[in-house]
C-alpha cells in the first residue's frame, strides 16, 4: 500500500497542479473579457452619442485617457464640431485636451488647432495670442506666421502684416503677392492723402503691378469715376464686369461705350441701350433678345467669383480666397439667371 501511495502521489499533484493553471486562467480569461466587454459596452455609448451629435467635451479626454484612442482619430472626432460651425464648443474640446496632452508636437498641433478655430470663430484677438505663444517656442512655424497675417489682415493693422511677410520670406516662403496686396491696402487705406493723391498713387502701383487692377478699379468707381472713364481703355474691363452691370445709369459715360463693343454689348443686355441686335456672347444675346422684343420675361445676369488657385466658386467678390488664403485671385463669371430685371420691374 506504501508503493502504491507512493506511485499515485506525483500525478495526483500534476493534475491539482493543471487543474489550478485552468482555472486561473479561466478566471483571468473571464475577467479580462468582463472588462473588455464593459469598455467596448461605454465606448459604443459615447459613439452613439457620438453619432447624435451629443458627445460632450469632456468625453473626448474620456476617449484619449482611458481607452487610448489615437491623438489623430480625437481630432477626427471633434473637428465635427467645425464642420458644424459650432467653433466654441470646438475650442472648448480643445482647451481641454490641452491640459492632459504632454507632448510638445501634439501640443503644438492643438494650439494650432485652437488659434485656427478662434480665427474662424472672428476672435481675432484670442487668435493672435495663441499663434503668438506658438511662436515664442516655435519661431519658424510657418502655419502660425500665416495666420498672423490673416489677422493683422483683418484687423488692418498692415504693418505688423508686412513685418510678418518678412519673416516669411527669411524661410523662403514666396510671399510676393502677399506683399503688393497688404502694399495697396495701405495706400487705399491711408486716412492722410487725398482722393486724386491716392489715385495717383495707386495707378502708379497698378502700372508695376497689374494684379492689383480689380482693387483700383474698385476705388475708381466709387471715388474718381472720371479718371476710370477718362482711361478705361487702359484696363481689361472684364475684370469688373459686374460692376459695371450694377452701376448706376447716371455713372455711365455712353461715349466711351460706345468705342468698346464688350461695353456695348453689356448694356444692350441690361437695357441701357438699343443699338444692337445680337451678341457672341450667350447670355447678353439673349437679354439682347428680350429687350428688343420688350418681353415681360425674367431673366437677369448673375455673376460668381471663380478662384483660380482652388476652383472654388463664392457669390460674392473677395480678394482674399476665405479657402485657400491666397490673394487677388478670382476671377468674374457670368451667367443668365432667373430673376426680374429693372426693367421689368418697372412694367408691373
Amino acid at each position: 500500500m506504501q508503493l502504491a501511495f507512493e506511485y499515485r502521489d506525483p500525478l495526483f499533484g500534476i493534475i491539482v497542479l493543471l487543474l489550478l493553471i485552468f482555472v486561473i486562467s479561466f478566471l483571468t480569461y473571464t475577467f479580462g473579457a468582463y472588462k473588455e466587454k464593459v469598455a467596448r459596452r461605454e465606448y459604443r455609448k459615447l459613439l452613439k452619442r457620438f453619432e447624435l451629435g451629443k458627445l460632450k467635451e469632456e468625453d473626448y479626454v474620456h476617449l484619449y485617457k482611458t481607452y487610448n484612442l489615437p491623438f489623430d482619430s480625437i481630432l477626427l472626432l471633434a473637428s465635427t464640431f467645425l464642420h458644424k460651425g459650432d467653433y466654441t464648443r470646438a475650442i472648448t474640446v480643445y482647451l481641454a485636451l490641452l491640459e492632459h496632452v504632454k507632448d510638445r508636437v501634439k501640443k503644438e498641433e492643438l494650439l494650432e488647432l485652437l488659434g485656427s478655430t478662434y480665427f474662424k470663430g472672428g476672435f481675432l484677438q484670442r487668435s493672435r495670442e495663441i499663434f503668438l505663444k506658438i511662436l515664442n517656442f516655435s519661431p519658424r512655424n510657418s502655419e502660425a506666421l500665416k495666420y498672423l497675417l490673416l489677422i493683422n489682415e483683418k484687423l488692418k493693422d498692415y504693418e505688423k502684416a508686412l513685418e510678418v511677410i518678412n519673416s516669411l520670406e527669411e524661410l523662403g516662403i514666396d510671399t510676393i503677392r502677399d506683399r503688393i496686396y497688404i502694399e495697396t491696402l495701405i495706400i487705399l487705406n491711408d486716412p492722410i492723402i487725398s482722393f486724386d493723391k491716392k489715385t495717383e498713387k495707386l495707378y502708379a502701383f497698378f502700372k508695376l503691378n497689374r494684379i492689383v487692377e480689380r482693387m483700383l478699379l474698385e476705388y475708381l468707381l466709387q471715388y474718381n469715376k472720371n479718371f476710370f472713364w477718362e482711361n478705361i481703355e487702359k484696363f481689361d474691363i472684364t475684370k469688373i464686369l459686374d460692376l459695371l452691370w450694377y452701376l448706376d445709369f447716371n455713372d455711365i459715360d455712353f461715349d466711351k461705350v460706345e468705342n468698346s463693343p464688350l461695353l456695348k454689348e453689356l448694356y444692350n443686355a441690361k437695357g441701357y441701350l438699343n443699338n444692337l441686335e445680337k451678341s457672341d456672347d450667350f447670355s447678353f444675346g439673349i437679354l439682347i433678345l428680350i429687350n428688343q422684343n420688350e418681353a415681360n420675361i425674367n431673366a437677369d445676369l448673375n455673376f460668381e467669383f471663380l478662384c483660380t488657385s482652388c476652383k472654388k466658386t463664392l457669390p460674392i467678390y473677395s480678394t482674399r480666397c476665405p479657402h485657400c488664403h491666397n490673394t487677388l485671385t478670382f476671377k468674374v463669371k457670368h451667367n443668365l439667371n432667373k430673376g426680374i430685371s429693372e426693367k421689368n420691374q418697372s412694367l408691373q
